[in-house]
């Protein structure tokens, strides 16, 4: 298993060095360092990258979808959780048409893509700073191994994915709360125990 992150490790800083980006090897570096303690597999953790990406580029070449759709598309273990806006109910369901017959997705949550107008950029911005706040919270919350779940908010709900345990998503929920601006938290975790 570490040979495969070693592996990935040398592939990515050779890429990224023959570009001359240097700094990026940092960020991978803590990317390798969160994908080491991610409970998915490195082929899962791939083929989630791989579902978002494909995603994102199917709806971005749907001619039917524009500026009047804004969706966020995030996949742990072959869940696919699509919240943000749709203006209409049929551009709605264009998109979880598109993204549901993609290879690997084993569930679609689409509850949180709502009919109305896009958010304006200021809320994307806070809901990132949102995002930013959470993080660093459980990255301080005692027993808790923050690096194993994955945090998504819109419109100030934060979204918490991973294989957790009870305590674990009971520990991230509550640190969660304690963030301003927050108004709700959603646990979408798959429970080890």
């Amino acid at each position: 298993m570490n040979h495969r992150y070693i592996i990935l490790t040398l592939i990515f800083a050779s890429v990224t060095l023959a570009q001359g980006c240097a700094p990026v090897i940092v960020a991978g570096g803590a990317t390798t360092a969160v994908a080491a303690t991610d409970r998915r597999s490195v082929g899962t953790q791939l083929d989630d990258e791989n579902i978002e990406l494909t995603a994102r580029r199917k709806l971005n070449d749907d001619n039917r979808l524009g500026d009047d759709v804004h969706v966020n598309i995030t996949c742990f273990n072959g869940t696919m959780l699509l919240t943000g806006e749709a203006t209409t109910a049929e551009q709605r369901d264009i998109v979880v048409s598109l993204v549901s017959s993609i290879q690997g997705v084993k569930r679609v949550i689409d509850s949180e893509l709502n009919v109305r107008e896009p958010t304006a950029f200021a809320n994307r911005v806070r809901d990132s700073w949102i995002t930013g706040q959470v993080k660093a919270r459980m990255l301080g919350t005692e027993n808790l191994k923050a690096t194993r779940i994955k945090v998504v908010t819109e419109r100030s709900v934060v979204y918490l994915m991973g294989l957790a345990t009870q305590k674990d998503g009971e520990l991230a929920a509550t640190a969660s709360q304690q963030v301003d601006g927050v108004k709700k938290v959603v646990k979408l975790f798959e429970y080890l125990d």
